[in-house]
């Protein structure tokens, strides 16, 4: 039996490739502007991120998300995308801290 294709998206921030699924898309649309896709089906240009902070502040901070959706964000996208990147969990902070004795330790918050 054949397995079932699995569509892989690159994250405009990290630039990783992962599945489809994983990613979250934000969508420029001739109508609403720039918004975040819930369902991943909405029509217009889409781009990919990952769902962590680093990958969001980078792509805002340099500007990749604008460029891959071909268009400026206003200060109300900008902030909307931000704010929803700042609720995001930080990757370094899952992994854990190196204690007094450089072991490292998972956090539970």
């Amino acid at each position: 039996m054949r397995r079932k294709h699995v569509p892989q998206r690159t994250c405009v921030g990290c630039r990783k490739k992962r599945p489809k699924r994983e990613m979250v898309r934000i969508v420029r649309t001739p109508d609403q502007g720039v918004k975040i896709d819930e369902t991943g089906k909405a029509s217009g240009r889409g781009a990919y991120l990952c769902p962590e902070r680093q990958c969001w502040e980078k792509a805002l901070s340099e500007k990749r998300l604008e460029y891959a959706l071909k268009t400026g964000l206003s200060n109300e996208e900008r902030e909307a995308l931000l704010e929803f990147g700042q609720a995001l969990e930080r990757t370094d902070e899952a992994k854990g801290e190196p204690d007094e004795n450089g072991s490292t330790t998972k956090r539970n918050e």
